[in-house]
C-alpha cells in the first residue's frame, strides 16, 4: 500500500512537471512571435511597394521599369507590339524574352486589371499627368533649340501612351477632355513647327489642359506634403527607370530615355517647390536632406542634350532615388 502512495505521489510530480515546462515553452514560443498587427501592417506595405504592372495595360514609362531592370534596348515597344497576353507567360512563348529573362520579372508583371481606391488612385492620377507635362517640357526645350524632329515623340507620348490611361478618371472628375488639344500641337509639331505661333499657343493650351485636370484634385491634397511627395516619388522612380533603359556600354545610347527622364525630374523639382516652406518649417531635417539629393540628382540632366561621359552611372541615380524616397517615408510616419 505504502508502494503504490509512493508511485503515485511520483506519477503526479511528474506530471505537473511536464505541464510546467510545456506551458513555458509555449509562453517563450508566443514572445517570440512577432505581433499579428506588426505583421499585417508589414504586408501592407510590402504589397504597396511591389504592386504588379499589367502588361496589356502599362503604358511605356512604366514597361521601361522591365526594359531597365532587364537592360534590353526597346524592351517597352517589344512588350507593346505583342499585345495582347493570355498570361505573363506569354512574354516568354511570343519571344518578347527569354525564359532566364522571365524569371527576373515575373513578380512585376501580371494581366489582371488593377483597380485603385482613394489617396492611391488620387497619386496615380497627378503622377500620370505630371509625366504628361515631364514630356512637354523637353519637347519646348527641343522646339527652342529648332529641334522640331527631336520634339515631336515628346509632344506624342502624352496623347499617344498617357492619355488613355487617365481618360476614365478624367470623366469621373468631370474633367474637360484635352485629347484634341495634344493631337492639335502634335500635327503642328509633326508638320515641321513653321507656325511658331501656332506651336507656342498649342504648347500653352496643352498645359493649361493638364494644369486644370490637376485642379480637379482638392487644392488642401495638393498642397499637402505627404501627397506631393508621393507622386514625387512616383516621377522619380520612372525618372529612375528611364535613365537605366537610356544607357548602354556607359553612354546615353537612348536619347529619347535620356529626355524623358530630364523631364519628369524638372517637374519632380517644380512639385517640390510647392511644398518646401510647409517642409522647411514642420520637417526641417528631412527638407534639408530631400533639397540636398534632390539638388545632387538633377546635376545628372545638366542640359536637354545628353552629355558625351555620363554625369552619374545608373546605379549612382537609383541610390540617389532611393534615399530621397527613404526621407520622404520618414515624413510620412511623422504626419
Amino acid at each position: 500500500m505504502l508502494k503504490r502512495l509512493k508511485f503515485l505521489a511520483y506519477f503526479f510530480c511528474a506530471l505537473g512537471l511536464s505541464i510546467l515546462i510545456a506551458c513555458s515553452s509555449q509562453t517563450a514560443n508566443n514572445s517570440s512571435a512577432p505581433p499579428p498587427a506588426a505583421s499585417s501592417a508589414s504586408s501592407a506595405q510590402s504589397a504597396h511597394s511591389g504592386r504588379k504592372m499589367n502588361i496589356n495595360s502599362a503604358i511605356l514609362s512604366e514597361l521601361d521599369k522591365l526594359e531597365a531592370k532587364l537592360g534590353i534596348p526597346a524592351l517597352s515597344n517589344k512588350i507593346q507590339a505583342s499585345r495582347p497576353y493570355g498570361k505573363t507567360e506569354e512574354l516568354v512563348t511570343k519571344n518578347v524574352i527569354n525564359q532566364a529573362q522571365f524569371d527576373q520579372i515575373k513578380d512585376m508583371v501580371t494581366i489582371e486589371d488593377i483597380k485603385l481606391e482613394g489617396e492611391a488612385k488620387d497619386i496615380d492620377y497627378m503622377t500620370k499627368l505630371g509625366l504628361m507635362k515631364g514630356h512637354l517640357y523637353v519637347a519646348k526645350e527641343l522646339l527652342d533649340l529648332q529641334k522640331p524632329d527631336q520634339a515631336e515623340p515628346h509632344i506624342g507620348h502624352p496623347v499617344e501612351e498617357i492619355y488613355a490611361d487617365v481618360e476614365d478618371q478624367l470623366n469621373e472628375r468631370k474633367v474637360a477632355s484635352f485629347k484634341d488639344v495634344l493631337i492639335a500641337l502634335q500635327d503642328e509639331v509633326k508638320a515641321g513647327a513653321k507656325n511658331a505661333s501656332k506651336v507656342t499657343s498649342g504648347y500653352e493650351s496643352s498645359m493649361k489642359s493638364i494644369d486644370a485636370a490637376i485642379n480637379a484634385l482638392a487644392a488642401t491634397q495638393r498642397q499637402t506634403p505627404g501627397f506631393v511627395l508621393q507622386v514625387i516619388n512616383g516621377l522619380l522612380d520612372t525618372a529612375n527607370s528611364e535613365y537605366g533603359a537610356a544607357i548602354a556600354n556607359d553612354k546615353i545610347a537612348q536619347v529619347i530615355e535620356y529626355q524623358d527622364s530630364r523631364g519628369f525630374i524638372l517637374y519632380a523639382n517644380e512639385l517640390y517647390q510647392t511644398i518646401s516652406t510647409a517642409m522647411s518649417k514642420s520637417q526641417p531635417d528631412a527638407h534639408r536632406a530631400i533639397s540636398t539629393k534632390l539638388a545632387d540628382l538633377t546635376a545628372t540632366w545638366a542640359a536637354v542634350t545628353p552629355p558625351d561621359k555620363l554625369v552619374k552611372t545608373s546605379d549612382q541615380v537609383s541610390m540617389l532615388v532611393k534615399e530621397i524616397e527613404s526621407s520622404t517615408q520618414k515624413v510620412a510616419k511623422a504626419s
